[in-house]
């Protein structure tokens, strides 16, 4: 299939305003940082994601679904495929009683705040986390001593052929950074959280708490993609960068950053490849240092090692 009937097609499923083409992806991602994607598409409803998919498969184009793009690095010479967006589209909530209904697009910060309102707790710890629930439930986000796998009750995810499947808490297989959505290639589209009746003040001071720690100890006046690391086990991969001399280091307009020795960020100008050779060299000196191996918790995008995966699998996660 060629670009221009591919272009026809997704304009057809999805709107012409729903379909960009050769869109910065430095623009959607909070990186600021990447080339761009070959077509960006907004599909507005569930039907529409799945006639976006099945249209990439039959035009054999990889595609890759994004969130609010807050744990992408995308390369600088952008994507070859369809970067399917849910953030602005799929985003509608609905609370009844302690059970909270998202779809996939919300940002995790505005359902934590909806909860407060509404005097349920149990997601405060997600107030600060800037990604949206489909890229939580994909890699079980968490902060400050809570998890996603804490509330979620059950979730409405598309498999490979186009199923949709409805799988329990338990059938989510959620552990530290992973689940089976992300070792399947699901995509989610909703979800029911379980919360529970609380006082809204508390709710509201223990958000503010969270706040005020991620402000005083992260560099959020910087552009970043979070913790660019996993954490290794026995040990904390800020701890180790800064015991290695790294705090500051740069490659470019990449930084480790002083407030904060976990992230990795853009002072400015920063290329995909400045990221990535800084990388390198922090993985590269915990390793000599300390013999620990830092694993990335950042996902890529459009870089050639990364084209097996995204051959083989198509069917990508979201952040």
């Amino acid at each position: 299939m060629s670009n221009e009937i591919l272009y026809r097609t997704l304009c057809e499923i999805n709107g012409a305003k729903g379909v960009l083409r050769d869109e910065p992806m430095k623009k959607h991602t909070t990186f600021r940082i990447g080339g761009p994607a070959r077509f960006f598409c907004l599909p507005g409803s569930a039907p529409q994601l799945a006639e976006t998919i099945a249209a990439c498969r039959e035009a054999g184009i990889p595609w890759y679904i994004l969130g609010n793009g807050s744990n992408v690095l995308v390369s600088d010479a952008g994507y070859e495929g369809v970067v399917i967006q849910l953030f602005h589209n799929l985003e509608s909530v609905r609370i009844e009683g302690c059970l909270m209904e998202l779809e996939a697009g919300v940002l995790l910060a505005r359902a934590a705040h909806l909860a407060a309102k509404e005097g349920l707790t149990g997601l405060e710890f997600a107030s600060g986390i800037p990604g949206t629930l489909g890229g939580a439930l994909v890699m079980n986000a968490g902060a400050y001593g809570g998890e996603m796998k804490d509330v979620v009750k059950e979730a409405v995810v598309m498999d490979r052929e186009g199923k949709l499947l409805r799988l329990r808490r338990e059938e989510l297989e959620l552990g530290y950074r992973t689940s089976v959505i992300a070792r399947k290639g699901y995509v989610v589209l909703s979800a029911l959280l379980e919360l529970k009746e609380g006082e809204q003040a508390a709710i509201e001071a223990r958000m503010k708490e969270l706040r005020t720690a991620r402000t005083e100890k992260q560099p959020l006046e910087y552009a970043s993609a979070g913790s660019t690391f996993k954490r290794p086990e026995g040990h904390f991969a800020g701890k180790l960068i800064m015991d290695a001399g790294l705090r500051g280091y740069r490659v470019g307009g990449a930084q480790v950053s002083e407030k904060h020795c976990g992230f990795v960020i853009n002072t400015g100008e920063a290329t995909a490849e400045d990221v990535l050779g800084l990388i390198a060299h922090i993985q590269a000196e915990v390793r000599r240092q300390f013999g620990v191996e830092l694993e990335m918790e950042v996902k890529t995008l459009g870089f050639p090692d990364a084209a097996f995966q995204e051959k083989k699998e198509t069917e990508q996660t979201q952040r």
